[in-house]
């Protein structure tokens, strides 16, 4: 399992200084939407700058039509980012051209489908899709399994189950774990260290835990050792 830290502070400073805070760690650096709207590529120029041992999650959750989440999906991966995202609501057809750019490079990133956001609960995500998040959310899986990606985006609760029907190899990444309790904030479906580990999580995302506490070393310190145990 490794540990993503969610970089979505308010300005391109903190995200910066909190980089720093942590290098040397094993751990993802994850940039989000807000993050890569306001400070662009030249964040991710500074973040590896901080430490190249970190490895960068770029999180936009392309959506589109097929040919531009492809054309997206490309000028992302000429980025030099370790691995990026898309929504598996956007279908077969736009994942798999995707996959057929991204795999002409020489070092492709991971790519990931969202499956069902950790925001939603199950009355919540019944009233867009109309059917059961679990069933969906398996389904939205084995879509993307077969369109060739490395993994999905899912809860906790999902994760294992979503190997069952894929493999076992198929990545997930978790967010909205809370690792030793925490106020689980705008997240719907919130999980601890421990229940990532019992659903064979390969990636959680941490962020408020971390960059809210004082001392965020020692903070990613504590998981990792949670991690490792």
């Amino acid at each position: 399992m490794k540990l993503c830290v969610a970089l979505d502070l308010p300005t391109a400073n903190e995200n910066i200084a909190l980089a720093k805070e942590l290098k040397g760690l094993d751990i993802w650096l994850k940039v989000g939407l807000r993050s890569f709207i306001r400070d662009g590529v030249a964040l991710l120029h500074e973040l590896r700058d901080c430490d190249d041992g970190h490895k960068l999650f770029l999180d936009l959750k392309l959506h589109d039509i097929p040919n531009t989440m492809a054309d997206a999906a490309e000028s992302i991966a000429h980025l030099g980012v370790d691995m990026f995202n898309v929504h598996a609501s956007a279908g077969k057809e736009a994942m798999e051209l995707v996959m057929g750019r991204v795999n002409k490079m020489a070092k492709p990133p991971l790519v990931l489908a969202v499956t069902a956001l950790t925001s939603f609960d199950e009355k919540g995500f019944r009233a867009i899709y109309g059917t059961s998040l679990e069933d969906k959310a398996i389904n939205f899986a084995k879509e993307a399994y077969e369109s060739g990606l490395n993994g999905v985006v899912c809860s906790v609760y999902e994760s294992s189950l979503i190997k069952s029907h894929t493999a076992q190899s198929f990545l997930t990444l978790t967010p909205g774990v809370r690792p030793f309790g925490e106020d689980r904030g705008d997240q719907k479906r919130v999980a601890s260290l421990k229940d990532a580990k019992a659903g064979a999580s390969d990636f959680i995302v941490v962020g408020r835990p971390i960059y809210h506490d004082s001392k965020a070393r020692g903070v990613v310190e504590r998981i990792l050792e949670g991690i490792r145990d």
